[in-house]
């Protein structure tokens, strides 16, 4: 049992060196766990038999699994509105709203994350997005370079807690399994489920509490330090209209994110479902965009969405019931007829949309995106499947259990290794690899899994900040100017990580953060 003991650890660790070089991810993680497998089946430690379960494995993890449809739908809507200028708006706007105190600027930067946040999740959007607006006029109005660069990357990952999330979407699905992994061998055949969007209200409150904290920095050191964050002079601040101007940036994405959010929260729509209805949200909206002198087939689409999802939630209407009542047809007219008038609304949006190329763009970049994501869970399935097979999960039960402080000593090595991991690996490559080996064992420790999984959340949110491989400091760093240098970004993000950490405890002290929500909204 040693020798698959040595091979399972040492196939975690060159599998991690192999990524920190730029080895492709997937094809790293399922290249590694094959050569190791060959060797344990060379030293009599691995049944090679196991593989056969593993085309089965991909299919039921991925091809058949519903709320990882959420995936591509949650990527496409967020590159939608990216090209459709909402961040340019939110920006202009929230900029002349607070430009005129001091921290204003990195204030508004911090709303417009969370915002953008909640609307989109595509973390390289936006601080690409917001590095290009915000920062030569942050570092034109005299803000101390580490100082923006640093709001600029905190709000930009503020993507990846803030729901609907990526992140979320991808360690609910493993949370969910792992969970139900630790109670069958628990003896519970029959556990509550833990849904995805039962991630999306543990995290709310959190992320909202992290977007309090980066204004709070941001105000303290405006009031520390008054030449770091200068405000702008009232006489280049442009107000005339800036209440039509803020309606106008800030309506559109509030209103999607009551749709998509609000219909998760409401127990109205499945996450899967959500992000659909987000998808059309999008494209309706990028389309009027492009021409807002005539949007009256886009805001008659809105309210024909709307009214579907009142009435289908409100109503029964299905069409093969042996009695149908007045009311019912009534019912099936009003959303045939809304059906209608969505669907001409959202063919106009596309011919838009594909006249100015967005469409081509955003969809190519979608495919881009979602491949990688899934073939990287393929890869992830034959990592994990090796895994098992050397008996590294029993190695990793005892490991933790073992450990002084029975459940809080095994929580903080596992945040330990998930936050020095995050120095060197993407938050995909820690949730597929790292997540299914441990997040079995906590679990069986009677831990509740939506604080586990929002805990795993913000985590992992510090890997795009921590240098020195951190992605947000790359996506920041291929915009900002040449004046500002790369040890500026870093120096810049270095408070934020701290206010993280800060963030990340409170969350272990007071664990009503993550599941007071969820208990309220569903129960």
């Amino acid at each position: 049992m040693l020798i698959a003991e040595i091979l399972c650890i040492t196939m975690f660790v060159v599998t991690c060196g192999f990524l920190m070089f730029g080895f492709p991810v997937a094809f790293t993680l399922a290249g590694t766990s094959i050569f190791f497998a060959a060797l344990g089946v060379a030293l009599d430690v691995f049944n090679w038999g196991l593989f056969g379960a593993l085309p089965s494995r991909i299919f039921g993890n991925a091809m058949t699994n519903e709320v990882l449809i959420a995936v591509p739908l949650f990527i496409f809507m967020g590159v939608m509105l990216e090209r459709s200028k909402v961040a340019e708006e939110l920006l202009d706007s929230m900029g002349m709203l607070f430009g005129s105190m001091r921290g204003g600027l990195g204030i508004s930067v911090s709303i417009v994350g969370a915002l953008l946040a909640a609307s989109t999740g595509i973390v390289g959007a936006t601080v690409v997005t917001m590095g290009l607006l915000s920062l030569p006029t942050m570092l034109k109005r005299g803000y101390n370079p580490s100082l923006a660069c640093g709001s600029i990357c905190a709000a930009g990952t503020l993507g990846q807690i803030i729901p609907p999330s990526i992140v979320l979407v991808l360690l609910g699905d493993q949370i969910s399994n792992a969970y139900s992994d630790a109670q069958r061998a628990l003896g519970n055949f029959s556990p509550e489920p833990v849904s995805v969007g039962d991630l999306f209200a543990g995290a709310l409150i959190p992320g909202l509490g992290l977007v309090g904290m980066y204004i709070l920095y941001q105000l303290l050191v405006a009031w520390l330090k008054p030449e770091t964050s200068p405000p702008i002079p009232e006489e280049e601040l442009n107000v005339e209209g800036l209440g039509k101007r803020i309606a106008h940036a800030l309506i559109p994405p509030i209103v999607l994110i009551v749709a998509v959010l609000g219909s998760i929260l409401a127990g109205v729509a499945t996450p899967t479902e959500a992000a659909a209805v987000g998808s059309i949200g999008a494209i309706l909206l990028a389309g009027l965009r492009q021409d807002e002198s005539h949007g009256v087939p886009f805001y008659a689409a809105g309210l024909a969405l709307v009214v579907m999802l009142i009435l289908t939630n409100t109503m029964d209407l299905r069409v093969n019931m042996d009695e149908t009542t007045l009311s019912n047809m009534i019912g099936i007219g009003a959303v045939s007829a809304c059906g209608l008038v969505l669907a001409y609304g959202v063919f106009v949006a596309l011919k838009r949309v594909y006249d100015v190329e967005i469409l081509q763009n955003v969809c190519r970049s979608t495919m881009d995106i979602t491949s990688m994501v899934f073939v990287i869970l393929i890869g992830a399935s034959v990592f994990s499947l090796v895994f098992r097979g050397l008996g590294g999960d029993d190695m990793v039960h005892e490991m933790l259990s073992d450990l002084p402080g029975g459940v809080v000593g095994a929580m903080i090595v596992v945040m330990l290794v998930m936050f020095f991991l995050g120095f060197f690996l993407d938050f995909i490559e820690i949730t597929f690899v790292v997540v299914p080996i441990v997040a079995p064992v906590l679990l069986m420790m009677d831990l509740n899994p939506v604080w586990l999984g929002v805990m795993m959340a913000m985590n992992l949110q510090t890997s795009f900040l921590t240098p020195p491989f951190g992605f947000a400091l790359f996506y920041l760093r291929g915009v900002a100017p040449k004046s500002v240098s790369t040890m500026q970004i870093y120096k810049g993000v270095l408070p934020f990580i701290v206010i993280q950490m800060i963030g990340l405890l409170l969350l272990a002290i007071f664990p009503g953060l993550a599941t007071w929500l969820p208990t309220v909204i569903f129960g």
